[in-house]
């Protein structure tokens, strides 16, 4: 039986499994890309992508959730604090753990909510 070591573990927010579309762009860069969200906190967000992008960058982001019947979103501005190469079945690419570095008060709200399943 394996036992985990809560020792080791660093992070401050509990953290929300999801499968969640997103759209990000690199700040100040004309081009977005899509990718998926496999977690999410207070502070930060893991996200899974095709593409190739370094550590330190600074992302806008926009995650995509169900609201009723219709998709609302939350923005923002996240840095890319350490990058991993992920190999599945299907696909190969890169997940990367973001954090969050500015978030107005109403995406900021929508990410409570959504982080208490009222979405």
């Amino acid at each position: 039986m394996e036992r985990l070591d809560l020792s080791r573990e660093r992070r401050r927010a509990s953290r929300k499994l999801l499968d969640l579309p997103l759209e990000y762009r690199i700040v100040n860069a004309p081009y977005a890309h899509g990718g998926l969200v496999v977690n999410v906190s207070e502070e930060g967000l893991l996200l899974q992508s095709v593409k190739n992008i370094p550590v330190g960058t600074k992302l806008d982001v926009a995650v995509l959730f169900p609201k009723g019947y219709e998709l609302s979103n939350f923005n923002v501005i996240a840095e890319v604090i350490w990058k991993d190469l992920c190999w599945k079945e299907d696909w190969e690419g890169y997940r990367y753990g973001l954090k969050f570095v500015q978030i107005r008060e109403e995406d900021y709200r929508k990410l409570k909510h959504l982080l208490m399943d009222e979405y």
